[in-house]
Parts: structure tokens; C-alpha cells; sequence
């Protein structure tokens, strides 16, 4: 059998670049396990150009190849693609549609699932169109006086919120507001990370999270884990990624009734359905003191770091991460040939 040219994408020049190149480095690990690939490691910066892990400038061209600046260097053909993007613009769809266009087969969710899901309203409206619970939220369009007035009344009526840019990752532009003389400095720099913002209730509750993915045409939901913040925070991007992070991980939640777990569960498959979802997402719930379930947000390529949850999840529900990659890549390429 002929090796897979397979083109490893990261970066993308968002808040989450370096976290994406964290991630390549553990695909990169899970692929070097199989002698089915030959894989072709590329870095995307901010200013859309890309360089190769060897230094070597190059592009992405519409004949599905890789083509270097350096004429000497034959071009490259690409079988298929992993876009290792979190953020911009990867989970926003945007590459994906490039993809689509140039006809290259790719890992993840196609374009217009990673829009839906990565827009925080879009996504809402998702979440209670298909009956899943979520939290109560209000939708600005743009940064005025009526906007500060209804965030303060927001605030007055829950008691605390979060102030969140409505599309960024990894609680990038996102803030606990608990006091109104806040409000217009917070919703200004939230405006600064999106051109919408949402504004949600202050949910006292467990953070949950579950693995969903599709193995040999089944769709898959792990039992929930659990991110276990330091007192009185919530889970920053530094708590995510920081060394010094006080944020502890479950890979397997505590203390979670099976009535609930599968309660989660059917929520996040119903979810990953519903939305029309491929390959993989991590799928988050806020669990409160008295058993409600509320649907958080979804991610569409979500981090495989050595702090992250979506490996190890895979893992304890018994997958080997090397071999779910083989299975979807594998059933793409013949599909398409």
C-alpha cells in the first residue's frame, strides 16, 4: 500500500497560536506511530504565509500540493490534510472552505459546523433549537449606551455574569463581571476581540466536559470529566495552558450519578448530530448544585496538549488515538477514490 502525503497545519496566527502548535506536536507523535503516512509538518502565521518545521517558505496551491519558494524543491502533493487550528482560522470554518473548494479531504468538522459552533450566539440558537438546555444569555451588536444599559441590567437581574466576545476560543475575551462600574471598560474590550458579544448568567456549577467523535461509522460520547478550577476563578486561558495552573483534570468526573453521566451523554451526541459535526469535538456542560444540565460550548478541534482532555478521554474509553486517526483518514480517502 502507497504512503499518505499527509499535511499536518498549524498556527494560524490567532491568541491560540502556540497552543496549536502544542497540539501538532501531539499529532505529530500519534502519526509517526504508523508506517501509513508521510507526514509534512506546516506552520501558518498571521500574516497567511507558510513555512515548513525545516524553515523552507511554501504555499498551499489549488492543484492540492505544496509548492516552495525555493524552485530547486519539487512540489509536494498533499493526499490529505489535518488543519491542527484552534481559533481563527481554523475552527471559525474558514480554511475548511478552502479545502472544500480545492476538493482536498480533510480531518474535523467541515466549514459551516465549525461556524455555527464557534460563533457563541449562532451556537445558542443551536443549543435550543434541538432542546438542549443552556444558559440564559442577552446578544449585543455593537458597544453604546444601550448596550452598557442592558448589560447592567443583565448583571442586577442574575447577580454576576460573563461578558464573552462571541467568537473567540479558549476564553479569549471572555470576563466574570460582578460589579456595574465594570461593565462599559469590560464589554469595551470584548468589542475589541469581536464584533458581537454575549452576555451570559453567572452559573454556580461543575465544569464537564465529554469526548465526542465518530469510530467505525458510530458516534461516540465518553462518560463526562471534570475541570476543576482554583477557588473563586473561572478557567482562564492561563488556567488552560499556564505551567503554574492551579486547574485540576478528571479524566473521569466524581460523584456523577449514571443517570446524569448518560444524561450528558445523550445531550452531547444529540448535539454533535444535530449540528451536523465530524469527526470530533469536546463537548462542555455546566452541572449545578441540584442536577440541571446546561450546555456550555462546543469545540470543534479541541487541544491535544499534555494537559488536555480530549486524548485522554478517547483513551479511557478504551480507543487508541493512533488508530482513530487511521480509521477516519482511511475511510476518507476510499470514500473519495
Amino acid at each position: 500500500m502507497s504512503k499518505i502525503n499527509l499535511l499536518l497545519l498549524c498556527g494560524g496566527g490567532s491568541a491560540e497560536h502556540d497552543i496549536s502548535l502544542m497540539s501538532a506536536n501531539y499529532f505529530e507523535t500519534s502519526l509517526a506511530k504508523s508506517e501509513q503516512f508521510c507526514v509534512l509538518r506546516v506552520e501558518l502565521d498571521k500574516f497567511g504565509q507558510y513555512r515548513t518545521a525545516a524553515g523552507d517558505d511554501c504555499e498551499l496551491t489549488n492543484s492540492r500540493e505544496i509548492r516552495f519558494r525555493d524552485e530547486s524543491k519539487a512540489p509536494w502533493p498533499v493526499d490529505y490534510v489535518i488543519p491542527c487550528i484552534h481559533g481563527y482560522p481554523g475552527e471559525t470554518g474558514d480554511i475548511q472552505s478552502y479545502f472544500n473548494l480545492i476538493q482536498l479531504p480533510y480531518f474535523g468538522c467541515e466549514s459551516e459546523a465549525s461556524s455555527n459552533c464557534f460563533n457563541k450566539i449562532t451556537a445558542k440558537m443551536w443549543f435550543s433549537a434541538l432542546g438542549i438546555p443552556n444558559t440564559p444569555y442577552i446578544f449585543l451588536n455593537q458597544f453604546d449606551d444601550a448596550a452598557i444599559e442592558q448589560t447592567q441590567a443583565a448583571l442586577a437581574l442574575w447577580g454576576s455574569i460573563f461578558v464573552k466576545a462571541a467568537s473567540q476560543g479558549s476564553s479569549v475575551g471572555c470576563y466574570k463581571v460582578d460589579d456595574s462600574d465594570k461593565v462599559a471598560g469590560v464589554l469595551k474590550d470584548a468589542f475589541g476581540y469581536a464584533p458581537y458579544v454575549i452576555v451570559e448568567k453567572t452559573i454556580k456549577a461543575r465544569e464537564l466536559e465529554v469526548a465526542v467523535y465518530e469510530y467505525n461509522g458510530e458516534v461516540v460520547a465518553t462518560v463526562p470529566g471534570e475541570i476543576i478550577c482554583d477557588t473563586n476563578t473561572f478557567y482562564t486561558f492561563d488556567e488552560k495552558y499556564a505551567k503554574n495552573s492551579k486547574a485540576r483534570t478528571d479524566v473521569v468526573a466524581q460523584h456523577v450519578s449514571a443517570e446524569i453521566s448518560e444524561q450528558i451523554r445523550a445531550y452531547a451526541i444529540k448535539a454533535f448530530k444535530g449540528m451536523k459535526l465530524r469527526h470530533l469535538s469536546r463537548i462542555d456542560f455546566f452541572l449545578t448544585a441540584d442536577n440541571e444540565i446546561l450546555l456550555n460550548e462546543i469545540n470543534t478541534f479541541p487541544g491535544s496538549t499534555p494537559i488536555s482532555m480530549f486524548p485522554k478521554m478517547l483513551q479511557n474509553h478504551g480507543h487508541d488515538f493512533t488508530e482513530y486517526l487511521s480509521l477516519v483518514i482511511n475511510s476518507q480517502i476510499t470514500a473519495k477514490s
